[in-house]
């Protein structure tokens, strides 16, 4: 075989891998798409969910009546767990406009605010934690995080949304307390108010979410990415 030979050869086996290169990378590049749509349609259908459960939300007994519980903020937690920071912003952000769409503003968008606070409050601790994936850590994330969010609830409560109520209906602190005394009277002034209403509510909320999350996340997350990756 001649010098020529060789090298036309040679020539045409590189041409053979790099087309066979450039075809894989296509069809990565498809693939990579193809799973990106399906997360962003499971991010949208998390987000509907968590709106959804918003509708199931009711006082505590013996906590104060403008504090409501729901479990949304597992839906937010699983996404997050899952696909990372990001995806629960989204699932946070979703779930408030949906919520706004079906029920409107009462609060002239400072209640939404506060959720969406709140929501990064509990989940992006947590999320920081959870880089490393273990059982522990995500455990260790959720106590980090119901932690912050009761301590985040005191500040977003006193100087946002019992602010805006005063104002908006003409009432006063006081106003706001005699609400928590009739439910529970150790409640007698804005510090009792915290510390025996909305640090509380706070932690028994989060707390709950957090146990529910705990032993669902991985019963859930390995079918869903299964259906994702297929």
């Amino acid at each position: 075989m001649t010098d020529n030979n060789v090298c036309v050869a040679a020539d045409t086996k590189e041409n053979t891998v790099l087309v066979k290169q450039q075809e894989t990378a296509k069809v990565e590049g498809k693939k990579k798409v193809k799973i990106r749509v399906k997360e962003m349609t499971f991010i949208a259908m998390m987000g509907a969910l968590s709106s959804i459960l918003i509708f199931f939300r009711f006082p505590l007994p013996f906590l104060p009546p403008f504090l409501s519980f729901d479990v949304s903020p597992i839906i937010e937690m699983i996404g997050g767990f899952m696909y990372g920071p990001v995806a629960a912003l989204l699932i946070i952000i979703l779930k408030i406009l949906l919520q706004l769409v079906m029920q409107g503003s009462h609060s002239v968008g400072t209640g939404e605010l506060q959720n969406l606070i709140l929501g990064c409050a509990y989940v992006m601790p947590a999320l920081l934690f959870y880089r490393k994936k273990t059982r522990k850590r995500a455990a260790v994330g959720m106590a980090v995080g119901t932690g912050t969010v009761s301590v985040v609830s005191v500040f977003s409560n006193l100087y946002l949304i019992i602010p805006f109520y005063v104002a908006l209906f003409g009432m006063t602190m006081e106003d706001i307390v005699a609400m928590c005394t009739e439910v529970n009277p150790a409640v007698t002034d804005a510090f009792t108010m915290v510390l025996f209403g909305i640090v509380p509510f706070n932690l028994v909320k989060y707390g709950f979410c957090s146990i529910l999350t705990f032993f669902l996340y991985k019963k859930l997350s390995k079918p869903i990415k299964n259906f994702i990756n297929r």
